[in-house]
């Protein structure tokens, strides 16, 4: 179980992953070498898995964000992952879910015709709803 003090760490780490074991500590109360132990700590009971970046997306040239709700069309999925496989420069994720769907395809296009050419090939394995974000 995590005490107090594992839970600011990670809030911490979730803000900036990139603090320095100094910056860590002094916002826990902690030493450096201390707080560089709880993590180490976090890190071995998998706790914390890996750190990541955050990318800007609008500024890569990806501003068009999109949520297509998945629906197969037949028990085999492998067309369909295989096609996603092809596409990977426009999918963020791919969730396998339950309930309404089959997959939660979450993806960034350059433009509104490299989103309609997806949708056209997308068609051929798949049936989908799709959902345009409008504001984050």
């Amino acid at each position: 179980m995590l005490d107090a003090t594992d839970q600011q760490i990670i809030e911490e780490l979730a803000k900036n992953s990139r603090i320095t074991m100094k910056e860590l500590g002094e916002k826990v109360h902690l030493s450096a070498p201390a707080a560089a132990a709880r993590i180490a700590k976090l890190e071995d009971n998998h706790i914390i898995e890996g750190y990541s970046i955050r990318i800007n997306q609008d500024n890569l040239g990806y501003p068009l964000h999109t949520f297509l709700t998945i629906f197969t069309k037949n028990t085999s999925h492998q067309p369909y992952l295989a096609f996603i496989q092809t596409k990977q420069q426009f999918v963020v994720n791919n969730y396998k879910i339950s309930g309404q769907g089959c997959y939660l395809l979450e993806c960034r296009f350059p433009s509104q015709a490299d989103l309609n050419q997806f949708l056209n090939a997308l068609n051929d394995y798949v049936n989908y709803n799709l959902s345009i974000v409008i504001d984050k």
